[in-house]
């Protein structure tokens, strides 16, 4: 079976307005007040918890402090455990593609370096999670994105050949991801990073969600 992988934050859903606030409230428990601004750092956030806190504390003058970094970043994972779908929405347009290429027969999946935890408890909340086949997450396996294992795990547990797959991302990671594993890279050019897509080289960039089955069919005929 032909299987399409998706990432998951800045890719199926626009989960910044979410992780921000977990960040913001690392730092307010720090006395520093929010630090990160839910718009121009959006593109931060869909970065992961590590980045946010990284750019938190270059903005505090306190750069190279890992360990604060490290010792906040169970605190920013469980505060967006207990608000992980205030500000998340799904992008236009994304279930509909999801079950247009069920329907026509491919495997589909996640593979995110969200914890697979939260990336479960996101898309049950959000009321999708039964579309797709597979879920692996940044600590399902040892390694992670850009690692192709991840991605090659998803394709199996959707039912599918890893060498027949094809991952929608919006990042570099996805894109190493793909190139490492040897298979097409779709990239969302919606994301907040959207407009750097382009120099990356993917196989096909899309600008909604109605132009993916049209580039699945292509790149996987």
């Amino acid at each position: 079976m032909r299987t399409v992988i998706f990432d998951l934050d800045g890719t199926l859903a626009d989960t910044s307005g979410d992780l921000i606030a977990a960040a913001n409230h690392c730092f307010r428990e720090m006395g520093a007040g929010d630090m990160l601004d839910p718009l121009t750092d959006a593109g931060t956030a869909l970065r992961g918890g590590r980045a946010m806190l990284t750019l938190g504390m270059e903005r505090l003058g306190r750069d190279g402090e890992t360990a604060t970094i490290d010792s906040y970043y169970p605190v920013l994972l469980e505060a967006y455990g207990n608000a992980i779908d205030t500000h998340t929405r799904l992008y236009p347009g994304a279930m509909e593609a999801v079950e247009e290429l069920s329907s026509s027969g491919y495997g589909v999946g996640i593979c995110t370096n969200k914890p697979q935890a939260l990336a479960e408890l996101l898309l049950t909340r959000l009321g999708v999670r039964q579309s797709f086949a597979s879920m692996v997450g940044a600590d399902t396996l040892t390694v992670r994105k850009p690692d192709p294992e991840p991605l090659f795990e998803a394709a199996r547990r959707a039912g599918g050949d890893p060498a027949r797959c094809l991952l929608v991302g919006d990042s570099d990671t996805d894109r190493r991801t793909a190139r490492a594993a040897g298979v097409p890279c779709v990239l969302v050019t919606f994301g907040p990073s959207g407009a750097n897509m382009a120099a990356l080289e993917p196989e096909a960039l899309i600008g909604s969600y109605a132009e993916l089955p049209q580039a699945v069919g292509r790149l996987l005929a």
